[in-house]
């Protein structure tokens, strides 16, 4: 039985539109692999994605700002914002605060001058968002940083619970989740995140 003309080029057009949605499907299965491979390799080599919480941080970042973290191959520096999962008695969960001083490096704290010294020089912190004032209760104004640990404070230091605080303390390197890079969330708060603690 032989068909004509017109069949065979229905049955043309039909393999054609069954190989053309094969053909598509696997390229939209190629670019989903390559999107999978990337997203993996982002969060391997730079980090993590973690939301802030709370407004210890401002004004260099503010609650529910989405941060993009570096964590493989960090190690934390003075000026750096970094988070941390070590939880203490006015937190709970992962806390955001910058790097005062690192191991072996020699912290002081004058509530009467509103400045804080490092090694004998006191800090330019253009970052905080005022005048220091003396919290209630304990708090620590003299400490030598041991090797391995990362002394930390939050820039609105007013309203910041932080490694002043004697349940905190000094903090272990263990703890550093990673290096805030980059706001991603909100977009008016979109850019790369303020480092620096310069003496």
């Amino acid at each position: 039985m032989r068909l004509d003309k017109h069949e065979q080029l229905e049955q043309k057009e039909a393999l054609s539109s069954g190989d053309s949605m094969k053909v598509d499907l696997y390229f939209w299965l190629q670019a989903l692999v390559l999107a999978l491979v990337l997203l993996i390799l982002v969060f391997t080599f730079i980090g993590r994605i973690i939301g802030v919480s709370g407004s210890s941080m401002v004004p260099t970042l503010h609650d529910g700002d989405m941060l993009l973290l570096q964590s493989i191959g960090y190690t934390p520096k003075q000026g750096d914002v970094v988070v941390l999962t070590k939880e203490f008695d006015a937190a709970e969960g992962p806390i955001v605060k910058r790097v005062i001083a690192v191991g072996g490096q020699h912290v002081k704290i004058d509530y009467a001058a509103g400045t804080v010294t490092v090694d004998g020089e006191v800090l330019d912190e253009p970052y905080i968002n005022e005048a220091m004032v003396r919290p209630m209760g304990e708090s620590l104004t003299d400490v030598e940083v041991p090797e391995g640990s990362i002394f930390v404070m939050g820039d609105n230091r007013n309203h910041s619970s932080d490694s002043r605080d004697v349940t905190l303390g000094t903090v272990d390197e263990r703890y550093v989740l990673g290096r805030a890079v980059w706001v991603l969330l909100p977009f008016q708060n979109f850019g790369a995140v303020v480092h620096g603690a310069a003496a």
